[in-house]
């Protein structure tokens, strides 16, 4: 999908104004985002608590908690932290404990952790500054993951949406991006992730992960997902009708339902013995 920025590696091409405002925007409708976006696969839950000295993870951005909820799962105690109040509100009213700010302003008090995990938000993080973090708060054995999906639906369902994302909102930068993004793309932008561990002394060599999945859409369910995505959660009401009719009429003449294939990459590295 040309414009679903809170799953993209790396920030959309905007300003960084533009960018900051549509990082805030998720938490329009924290309950509709935390119903319509998918889990992670468990095997990835598993390799990285697996692989962790202990249960205590930092989830960064945590949004509403789909992540850390299944961390939670699987006898894991999560400590989010994210920078929308709203979001962290919902996390809270299901369990979780939150404490509210980016990561880079984050004051762990003492705190160290077994696993730090970022999914689907490391690309609103500085990758330095980050690690260095992450770094810090991780104790001897520990592991940092950053992980996230990459969506690639049918063509004829990317297609009709991209289309009527330029018709509606012309003089978007995002408006420019094809209905498909190359796999190869998101790869390198993990690759890029494990690069700037790499440059922290403090972490062994790090490694990328992948997963393939699917996972079956009707109509309503790909539309609830699409309106908490970046590109339009910022859209007027007309703007967004007239994209959410294209893909629903896409969709339709489907049969009112596909198959969506997800890849999720992670780039990880556990943190270096301090002896």
């Amino acid at each position: 999908m040309p414009i679903l920025p809170r799953e993209q590696p790396e920030p959309p091409p905007a300003e960084p104004r533009e960018a900051r405002r549509m990082a805030e925007s998720f938490g329009v409708d924290a309950q509709r985002y935390d119903q319509a976006r998918p889990g992670y696969p468990g095997a990835l839950v598993t390799r990285i608590v697996a692989g962790s000295p202990g249960p205590d993870v930092l989830d960064v951005g945590c949004g509403t908690g789909i992540a850390a909820r299944q961390f939670q799962a699987a006898g894991c105690a999560v400590l989010g932290v994210e920078p929308d109040a709203r979001m962290a509100d919902f996390a809270r009213a299901r369990g979780l404990q939150v404490e509210v700010g980016t990561f880079e302003a984050w004051q762990p008090a003492g705190r160290t952790f077994d696993a730090v995990i970022a999914a689907q938000s490391w690309h609103w993080v500085d990758p330095v500054a980050g690690a260095v973090k992450a770094a810090r708060v991780l104790r001897p054995g520990g592991r940092l993951a950053i992980f996230g999906h990459v969506y690639e639906p049918p063509v004829e369902v990317a297609e009709p949406f991209a289309a009527a994302y330029r018709r509606a909102v012309p003089d978007s930068p995002l408006s420019g991006q094809p209905a498909r993004r190359p796999l190869g793309l998101y790869q390198a932008a993990y690759a890029k992730f494990a690069d700037k561990i790499c440059e922290n002394e403090q972490f062994n060599d790090p490694e990328q992960w992948r997963y393939e999945w699917e996972q079956s859409y009707t109509r309503d369910q790909w539309l609830d997902l699409l309106r908490t995505t970046g590109g339009l959660t910022q859209l007027g009401p007309d703007e967004l009708a007239e994209i959410l009719d294209a893909v629903g009429g896409a969709i339709d003449s489907l049969g009112g339902r596909f198959t969506m294939n997800y890849t999720t990459l992670a780039a990880t590295a556990v943190r270096a013995d301090a002896s």
